[in-house]
């Protein structure tokens, strides 16, 4: 059951959110014991998209009970997602919207990892690529198409030719010296990225197709997947198994939950 502010939301409420496609998100992972990891990193993302999309502040406060009440009764771990949005929102006057609500539902956790990921390399840049926002047509039909094509996912390439990010992931490299490469380039700010980030030794650089391919290991990650390996990008294949991805995924295990 997804709720509105605390309430069971109804199709009437979901109307303008389908209609238009106009809000932003976060997704936590909740671990068995309750915990979130990256929990102030999600709410931060979501206080700061608001005022980008809305022009609105965020009680981060509120996010926090409607999640916990959300969560009551739930099987974990599980997937939480919190939805910012304006039910009010119209087409011909989005800026007459500056009233979010706070939508929250919940899904199944699978375990972490998940198996290695075959991506696809096209070209494609997100719109406004620091917000998480809910407008995924085009990530998920450049998703659709790699896997029509045989493989898991799309690895997006910017039109200037640098790797950016994956359909709903970051992407990381080890190079052959075994630091963590990071592309350079216009990508969501991600959470799982950014508590990584403070585990290991790692450097921003802008990253080409050829350049990528050449890498000992690649891995994608977010909140859902963790840290998961990438057995190939187009006709290349990586290891699964490097010592730096096994390092990086205790790492990141081992970094604690906060509770809600």
């Amino acid at each position: 059951m997804a709720t509105l502010d605390g309430k069971p939301v109804s199709a009437d409420d979901l109307l303008s959110l389908a209609l238009t496609n106009v809000g932003h998100f976060t997704s936590m992972r909740v671990d068995t014991d309750g915990s979130i990891r990256g929990l102030t990193l999600h709410m931060e993302r979501l206080v700061r998209d608001c005022e980008i999309v809305w022009n609105a502040a965020l009680n981060t406060d509120r996010v926090r009970d409607y999640v916990r009440q959300a969560l009551a009764g739930q099987t974990l771990p599980c997937v939480v997602r919190v939805s910012i949005y304006d039910p009010k929102v119209e087409m011909g006057h989005p800026a007459d919207a500056n009233e979010p609500h706070i939508l929250v539902s919940v899904r199944g956790a699978g375990a972490l990892p998940p198996a290695p990921l075959r991506a696809q390399s096209m070209v494609y840049e997100r719109d406004l690529p620091q917000v998480k926002h809910v407008g995924l047509f085009g990530t998920l039909h450049t998703r659709g198409a790699a896997q029509r094509a045989g493989f898991d996912d799309a690895l997006f390439v910017g039109r200037d030719g640098f790797v950016s990010e994956g359909g709903t992931w970051n992407v990381a490299f080890v190079d052959q010296e075994g630091t963590v490469v990071w592309p350079d380039a216009p990508v969501l700010p991600g959470v799982t990225m950014a508590l990584l980030q403070q585990q290991a030794e790692h450097r921003p650089a802008t990253v080409t197709l050829d350049q990528a391919r050449g890498m000992a290991a690649a891995f994608a990650t977010n909140t859902s997947i963790g840290v998961r390996p990438l057995a190939a990008i187009d006709d290349t294949e990586f290891p699964v198994d490097h010592p730096v991805l096994r390092q990086l995924q205790e790492a990141y295990l081992s970094i604690p939950g906060e509770t809600l």
